[in-house]
């Protein structure tokens, strides 16, 4: 692979995780992974958004910038890093989730921590419509996720969308995988290495798994 930090996203539920771990094992790569489970605004978030979301975005912005700083520090000794999520997401999830005050204050901490963090050379978006998130994250099982609405995840997918085409910096690959499942289907899984290991100018490349390529 020539991209020495690729990272993935997607919504909640898109299986960005899987794919991350998926590959870095094939490539040999570093494996960067969020640890949502250490956040203890997460569960409280989904039962009183209003009162959790500030302290639920800064404590995920504080953990993913150290982070992300740590793992600038260690390029030298691993050629390739794969994350499972992009460090702007802080900004797409607060500008959802936070009053206006709060982003203003937000949003100034996150310009300051993200002048000093890396880009990544690639960003695999997966795309995976509404319903298929929810079938996904009621299959996962987190009980705190369970209440999450159609409405929050297009928001969400929305705020997703708009950024990665307005952005100027770096290639995206938008992999719809609405209808296919990549850690069950082989055929699937190499679809996305094989895309992976091609040369891409910046902007968004849109792939849609369901259909052969050519």
């Amino acid at each position: 692979m020539q991209y020495k930090f690729v990272v993935i996203e997607g919504n909640i539920g898109a299986g960005k995780t899987t794919l991350a771990t998926m590959l870095a094992k094939d490539y040999n790569a570093r494996l960067v992974l969020e640890n949502f489970k250490e956040n203890p605004f997460l569960p409280k978030f989904y039962k009183d958004p209003e009162k959790h979301a500030f302290p639920l975005e800064l404590f995920f912005m504080a953990e993913r910038y150290h982070q992300l700083k740590k793992q600038k520090e260690q390029d030298l000794f691993q050629p390739i890093s794969i994350a499972d999520y992009f460090f702007v997401k802080s900004k797409l999830f607060a500008q959802n989730n936070l009053q206006k005050d709060e982003k203003q204050l937000f949003n100034s901490l996150f310009d300051i921590m993200l002048s000093s963090l890396p880009k990544p050379d690639l960003l695999v978006y997966l795309y995976a419509d509404v319903s298929r998130l929810q079938l996904n994250i009621k299959k996962r099982g987190r009980c705190f996720e369970q209440k999450i609405t159609n409405e929050y995840l297009q928001n969400i997918q929305d705020r997703y969308l708009d950024y990665l085409r307005k952005q100027t910096y770096f290639p995206v690959l938008l992999l719809d995988i609405s209808n296919v499942d990549f850690k069950e289907d082989e055929r699937v899984y190499e679809t996305i290495s094989v895309l992976l290991d091609k040369t891409y100018v910046i902007g968004v490349h849109q792939f849609n798994l369901a259909e052969p390529m050519l």
